[in-house]
């Protein structure tokens, strides 16, 4: 059994309630920190660059995800092998998943960065990306995926933390490398006048100083859970386990954001300010998405370490809680957008431009309506892919891949700006639908009282 040390926090026992909060908040801090220079790049741009720079950063953001999801996402898999090892308290097996883990990130870095910047250009027209800003668009994307390997040394090292239960000691990393990200934001785009691309190359120097440090980290602190010579001879069995696990899970992103693609080239052919509009809604959303992602993914963990460790018991209330605190954030959320709604889209755009504000704000309140519904859907998701189950998550995404197709081939063209607001909030209907049900089915074996997970009892 592995003997826990200052820095690990074992969930197999103690209060759901208090392990999955205090694993959450750093979580949410450190995820708000990288939103919040993600904010300062569209803020500086807006400020400096106008309108037309944050489209050309909009007209991208789709096929930035699709790519960066894809790898941070095969990282997020191999880390739940890592969690359901720990909780299991395999040691030996949990040193071969991090050797596995890093093997794989390896070749799969080089790939992707390779295959990215070949392919940008015409990805960027197959989008239809508006001639006015597709130079701009590229100069941005290009920085971005030349960094994709130290974006997948952070989220690898952070997937091991979390395995661990620490979700603190990144968030130090995460606060220097957000602060460093503003001061070079504004020496690249407003001292040295390099334009779009200088707010890229910023984020890609901070993501690096969060790897460099997080990487510094683990070796210093948990050395005893690295991989040593023999655990280098990683299993066939083992590597089978972290790239199916890792692959569905990225699976499930690409599925989705392959449809993200999709529907963005029909939205781009909106023209500039609605594209403008989007992108700034857009902004809003995905920072109000932070405490449902820090929330589900707290429960991930929770759920992988017991669900390792046989205790079934446990999971069940788990489920439940982080629910609730799901849906009380999605109200929240929701009532500060309908009341500030505006204030928030000039804030973070510097726009003045009423055809955009008007527009942006419409979609943040057709949006944020149902935006309880996207609790539930994090919520249940993470729980069916902690527990193992591979397909039935990547299904719910091919609903929505499923769902874009149908926006870029007849909502938009027949309701301009008015389809794509709706689109994502009837997919969370329907897939919320899908994997509740799913869920339902799934429960009665798993806490019928006889069910013994296949790593339970398996300790090294």
């Amino acid at each position: 059994m592995m003997k826990p040390t200052a820095y690990v926090r074992d969930m197999t026992q103690g209060s759901a309630f208090r392990l999955i909060v205090s694993f959450a908040f750093p979580l949410l801090v450190g995820n708000l920190f990288q939103q919040f220079y993600n904010l300062v790049d569209t803020m500086v741009v807006g400020y400096r660059l106008g309108d037309q720079a944050i489209a050309a950063i909009g007209a991208t953001v789709s096929l930035y995800s699709l790519i960066i999801n894809f790898a941070c996402d095969l990282n997020n898999g191999y880390g739940i092998v890592v969690t359901q090892r720990f909780g299991a308290h395999q040691p030996r097996e949990m040193r071969q998943a991090v050797a596995g883990m890093m093997e794989l990130n390896t070749a799969i870095s080089l790939g992707v960065t390779v295959l990215s910047l070949v392919f940008l250009r015409p990805l960027l027209h197959f989008m239809n990306t508006p001639e006015a800003i597709v130079e701009q668009s590229y100069a941005y994307i290009f920085a971005i995926c030349a960094g994709i390997p130290v974006t997948i040394a952070y989220n690898m090292f952070s997937a091991i933390l979390r395995a661990l239960g620490n979700s603190r000691s990144p968030l130090g990393f995460l606060i220097l490398s957000s602060v460093l990200n503003v001061v070079l934001d504004l020496l690249f785009v407003w001292g040295l006048d390099m334009g779009i691309a200088g707010a890229a190359v910023a984020t890609v120097i901070a993501q690096l100083v969060a790897a460099l440090n997080s990487g510094l980290y683990v070796w210093r602190h948990y050395r005893e859970y690295l991989p040593t010579r023999s655990d280098w001879h990683v299993s066939g069995r083992m590597l089978v386990s972290l790239f199916t696990t890792g692959f569905a899970l990225a699976l499930t992103s690409c599925v989705v954001e392959l449809g993200t693609v999709i529907f963005q080239r029909t939205t781009n052919l909106l023209g500039e300010l609605l594209i403008t509009a989007h992108s700034a809604s857009r902004r809003i959303v995905i920072m109000m998405l932070q405490p449902i992602m820090t929330m589900a993914a707290a429960n991930m963990t929770f759920v992988g370490q017991n669900y390792g460790a046989g205790k079934m018991e446990r999971i069940r209330p788990a489920v439940r809680l982080t629910m609730v605190m799901e849906i009380i954030w999605c109200l929240i959320a929701a009532t500060v957008v309908y009341l500030f709604g505006e204030q928030l889209i000039c804030f973070t755009t510097g726009t003045t431009n009423r055809e955009v504000i008007d527009n942006a704000v419409f979609s943040l309140r057709i949006q944020f309506a149902p935006y309880p519904v996207l609790g539930v859907l994090f919520c249940y998701r993470n729980t069916l892919q902690a527990m193992g189950q591979k397909i039935v998550p990547v299904l719910s995404s091919c609903i929505e891949l499923a769902m874009k197709l149908i926006a870029a081939g007849w909502l938009i063209p027949k309701l301009g700006f008015l389809g794509v607001c709706i689109t994502e909030p009837v997919t969370w209907i329907l897939m919320v639908a899908f994997l509740a049900s799913a869920y339902a089915i799934y429960q009665k074996k798993w806490f019928q009282g006889t069910y013994e997970p296949p790593l339970a009892g398996e300790g090294s």
